[in-house]
């Protein structure tokens, strides 16, 4: 090789260095698709929806009539603890929506306090 071609191409190869080392590093990174603080307000949400649901479901169980029902069951208030906290978020949802729907048509008096019963023991 001529002495001028390899003096031209030792000049650019610095020159190729020189850029791609003092270029800003998040110049050549690319934006996340999700930011991090959307993250975490989705996490956030999703949990503080599932505390809620089990807050709903739990105090449901807790009422006096669903003790009665799960007593007559032979089903302790314990096992249902444990088996809520078990459930997926979906599941939990579904339920939570059902023990309010049922709590409602009680307190309206749609329900006798047998049908509550059949309706907790299904549940449960």
């Amino acid at each position: 090789m001529s002495l001028k071609f390899q003096s031209c191409l030792c000049t650019l190869l610095i020159l190729i260095l020189v850029v791609t080392f003092t270029a800003p590093q998040n110049a050549l990174a690319q934006e996340h698709v999700v930011s991090p603080a959307d993250l975490h307000r989705d996490i956030l949400a999703a949990a503080q929806a599932r505390e809620g649901n089990q807050d709903k479901v739990l105090k449901f169980f807790s009422s006096d009539q669903a003790k009665k029902a799960l007593q007559s069951a032979n089903l302790p208030y314990e096992r249902v603890q444990k088996a809520v906290s078990q459930l997926s978020d979906e599941e939990l949802a579904r339920l939570a929506a059902r023990t309010e729907k049922v709590r409602k048509d009680f307190a309206a008096g749609a329900l006798t306090n047998q049908q509550i019963t059949y309706i907790i023991i299904a549940l449960a």
